[in-house]
């Protein structure tokens, strides 16, 4: 059984690096590999000790699409997403200062991403680019590939495969352009924008433009410019930045063995691009460097309560762009940030408003700072319990809550799970959906309204439909799963559902089949195990969340307290997600 583990802190780099999550054919919980690091390949840069750490992530392509079946590598440990493009890998084997994430799937460029790992469960946003084929050239002579916003490579005819032998025959070119304007750059670009320059010293990177080329041969293999040559690339520089570009600035290839960014040459600004050779393809990019130390920070509520999924920025002054990324389950953030400077850090809620801004720093050595109270905010967190098909508690999996574009999830703790999050005034409701990565069970999507945060206990098990929960204060809950029957009675005006099971039955009547939250006087009920008297008010509310056409469901939510023919004060919580019948 899994222990309370404090959830990810999510990974600032310069900036906030995002966050942030189905049935795969084995347990995605990862399996161990054969370390591949070795002392000649440990790079300059000391990465701290060998510890374990935890992880989660989501995996999406360029529409945010979740993409399955994707295989993940972190340390030594591998896996594969879920159909949701989530995974879960536990005691993975990394460094203090690092850990280094590959996400691999066919016919996408490799996703990589370096973190700084927490002792939580660390969230993982990567987004996988499909290849694209720019063109193709023939060996042996001077040629060019273009892309439509002016990216150029030029050869000079000369290419080596893998065992590096002279290569003769068609390359395939395959390019992609990473403008620093993309709202996904931290999700897309590999690393963390960590990196070594030419005196071997650690910087952190603020980025002009990235250039991905992969070369393949008639046969599909991985080809490469030949030793001893060059290419020479072009990157136009994204309009906002004209007016701050540097006429010199150094190139950069990512090292895919450690993670990071490496200082290698140099480009020059010749009409609204950085042009510079390069002997060789990976990733390149076109940086500025800074002095690095990290950072860890608390994002809480004028309560001090965490908020998680908190879109944040960090801006640098008379930076461009500022660097995105969403507070994790505790609201922790951590990761690199350039040393000496004071930064402006602001949030928004899930519609995207500002709701609030402060400065941090300058810090000149690694901080911990502690909490960063949004004193205009108040978090509405929202609770429950996630079981499976044997109405046990889950112990492997997570709850994802989708609400407007945003996606996050957190791993359950024997069962329970909570996410504090900023509500939007315009979206007032959200959806839930649980998955036990044991059994490979899922819930369906369920609706909920944040005017019933509590929304009780949902079961992640395929084979149920349709089903209703209830729990009186903490006794074990009470699972309706067949004899369910659910429909309007004089239409249009109200509805009725009733369950019949070996532990009793349940009941309820409301006046309305319009969703919104009501009080007892539109809505009654009856349950084996309930002992209410209606002599006493009550505070107990139903929360019609959806309600649905014929053969759709109906959702709703019952919480609150009552008060029991002894005199006895309960609390109660009711979930129900059935389908409508007639």
């Amino acid at each position: 059984m899994k222990t309370k583990r404090t959830t990810s802190k999510v990974m600032l780099a310069l900036v906030l690096v995002c966050f942030a999550f189905f049935n795969s054919c084995e347990k995605n919980e990862g399996v161990d590999i054969p370390s591949t690091n070795n002392e000649s390949n440990a790079g300059v840069i000391d990465q701290g000790s060998t510890i374990q750490r935890d992880f989660m992530g989501r995996i999406v392509n360029a529409s945010s699409v979740p993409l399955d079946n994707v295989n993940i590598s972190i340390g030594n440990k591998t896996t594969i997403t879920d159909a949701n493009g989530v995974f879960m890998i536990d005691n993975a084997t990394v460094k203090e200062r690092q850990a280094f994430i590959t996400a691999e799937k066919s016919g996408y460029l490799k996703g990589m991403r370096s973190v700084v790992p927490t002792q939580g469960t660390n969230n993982i946003s990567i987004m996988l680019v499909a290849e694209n084929l720019a063109g193709t050239v023939a060996s042996g002579v001077a040629s060019e590939v273009a892309l439509s916003n002016g990216t150029k490579v030029s050869f000079d005819g000369a290419f080596k495969d893998e065992s590096g032998s002279a290569y003769s025959g068609n390359v395939d070119v395959y390019m992609y352009h990473l403008d620093p304007a993309n709202p996904n750059v931290e999700a897309v670009m590999p690393g963390n924008l960590q990196a070594v320059n030419a005196n071997d010293d650690e910087r952190l990177l603020e980025t002009y433009g990235m250039l991905n080329v992969e070369l393949k041969g008639d046969s599909g293999q991985k080809l490469n410019i030949a030793d001893g040559h060059v290419a020479e690339i072009e990157v136009p520089v994204d309009p906002a930045q004209t007016s701050v570009a540097p006429s010199t600035i150094p190139l950069w290839h990512f090292d895919e063995v450690n993670g990071y960014w490496v200082e290698d040459g140099e480009a020059n600004l010749i009409g609204g691009k950085y042009i510079g050779e390069v002997s060789h393809f990976s990733w390149w990019n076109c940086d500025a460097q800074f002095p690095t130390v990290t950072l860890c920070l608390n994002i809480v509520d004028s309560s001090n309560i965490p908020l998680s999924n908190v879109k944040t920025e960090l801006w640098r002054s008379g930076a461009t762009y500022g660097r995105v990324g969403f507070s994790n389950g505790d609201g922790e953030v951590c990761g690199l940030i350039p040393a000496n400077e004071t930064l402006t850090l602001k949030a928004f809620d899930l519609c995207g408003l500002e709701v609030f801004s402060t400065t941090v720093g300058p810090f000149s050595t690694n901080t911990n700072y502690g909490d960063v109270v949004m004193s205009t905010v108040s978090a509405v967190v929202v609770t429950g319990n996630l079981v499976n098909c044997s109405n046990n508690n889950v112990v492997n999996g997570y709850t994802a809550l989708i609400y407007g574009s945003q996606y996050a999830a957190v791993d359950v703790t024997n069962g329970s799970f909570s996410l504090s999050v900023i509500q939007c005034p315009s979206l007032p409701s959200f959806d839930l959906e649980g998955v036990d990565f044991d059994t490979f069970q899922t819930t369906t999507v369920l609706p909920f309204n944040f005017s019933n945060i509590n929304v009780g206990n949902i079961i992640a098990c395929s084979t149920v439909s349709e089903f209703i929960t209830l729990q009186v204060d903490n006794n074990a809950t009470e699972y309706y799963l067949t004899n369910l029957s659910a429909g309007e009675y004089q239409q249009g005006v109200g509805f009725s559902i009733s369950a019949q099971a070996s532990n009793g039955y349940f009941y309820i009547g409301s006046d309305t089949i319009t969703p919104g939250n009501y009080a007892l006087d539109q809505f009654g009920f009856e349950a084996s195990s309930i002992d209410l008297d209606y002599s006493i008010p009550t505070n107990l509310q139903l929360n019609l969340s959806n309600y649905g056409n014929v053969g759709d469901y109906i959702d709703a939510t019952i919480n609150g307290t009552y008060t029991d023919n002894q005199g006895v004060v309960r609390s109660l919580s009711i979930t129900i997600h059935v389908i409508r019948d007639n």
